[in-house]
């Protein structure tokens, strides 16, 4: 989706779904509400009704986030056109405003809001860490397709993380006193933008940024980034937001968003990357879980079996929700042990 498009992100985050099927939502660990600016970060895209189902705030959430109520009415473009009727006062003003209409409003109402909440905690460290998850899944996606010599189509995954995402986690960024990289992230977007045609210039701007990105996520604490039940959430976040990419890449059964589609396949190779860092960690402490988990993620993959998206979809829309589903349900096994 992809006018301005990219990861305002979240994910949503809040100690993040945990991967949900196609405009699904599922509980996430929770975040708590408080008063304090001070020691707080607002979340934009997400909220909790008071059932504890996560809701999308329409006023805030980044595309990617959209894209789960775009995926769940099947209305291709639906994101970009929710964005660009903001701000909204109500959110049934997505039907006054003739964004969607009352019987899709119907089916999607218990997902939406317009209410911010503000992360404190595990929570908020756990949404730093998955924007700048998404970030990097972007960054990967998009090295791919600049090997490839598609700068056309590395482009919007370049742009997402400076257009969308960094504004989303910028106010993170500057309380953890993490060095500002959006000037790096624009100066490869425009070398891209202009065909890639200094390749060393492209490869060592796409480097600084990427380091940049890294530098970033190494601002949490080591323990932290190597502890199975925080990494778990993040790669929960990061799965349950290329659900929501791949189910909006997809329509009439074909793929029919290309950009989707690779998002989707950042986000998930970003996630194996993560799961591979804490394998020992699983094979030791949850082996039953882990095997299940690593079985899955191989099977997950296959739906993304290049850069450059099949003719019809490998995996559909349902199969690849399920897969997330039981990654899910296996990583709360370690999450919240019984």
């Amino acid at each position: 989706m992809f006018n301005l498009r990219v990861f305002s992100l979240l994910v949503s985050a809040v100690g993040l779904s945990t991967l949900m099927a196609c405009g699904e939502t599922q509980d996430s660990p929770s975040a708590s509400v408080s008063p304090s600016a001070s020691s707080t970060a607002m979340s934009s895209g997400m909220n909790h009704s008071a059932t504890g189902k996560k809701q999308i705030n329409i006023n805030g959430a980044i595309l990617s986030e959209l894209d789960k109520l775009e995926a769940k009415l099947a209305v291709p473009g639906l994101s970009n056109k929710i964005q660009a009727s903001r701000p909204y006062g109500k959110t049934d003003e997505l039907v006054s405003k003739k964004v969607i209409t009352q019987a899709q409003f119907d089916q999607v109402k218990d997902m939406v809001t317009i209410e911010d909440i503000q992360l404190t905690g595990e929570a908020k460290d756990v949404d730093y860490m998955t924007k700048l998850g998404l970030m990097k899944g972007h960054m990967l996606v998009a090295k791919e397709l600049l090997d490839l010599k598609k700068p056309d189509q590395a482009e919007p995954h370049i742009g997402h993380p400076v257009e969308e995402i960094y504004a989303d986690v910028e106010g993170q960024l500057n309380e953890r006193k993490v060095k500002e990289f959006k000037t790096s992230l624009i100066a490869l977007q425009d070398l891209v933008k202009a065909g890639a045609k200094d390749t060393a210039k492209v490869d060592t701007e796409f480097k600084i940024s990427v380091q940049s990105v890294e530098g970033a996520i190494a601002n949490l604490p080591d323990t932290q980034r190597k502890d199975p039940k925080f990494v778990l959430q993040v790669i929960n976040g990061l799965l349950d937001t290329a659900n929501s990419e791949y189910g909006a890449a997809i329509a009439d059964g074909k793929i029919s968003q290309a950009i989707e589609y690779q998002d989707s396949r950042g986000f998930v190779a970003y996630a194996n990357d993560l799961y591979k860092g804490i394998t020992p960690a699983m094979q030791k402490d949850s082996p039953d879980a882990h095997k299940a988990i690593t079985s899955a993620m191989a099977d997950l993959t296959k739906a993304w079996p290049a850069p450059i998206p099949p003719a019809a979809p490998v995996k559909t829309t349902d199969a690849v929700s399920k897969l997330i589903k039981d990654i899910e349900m296996n990583t709360q096994k370690s999450i919240n042990p019984s």
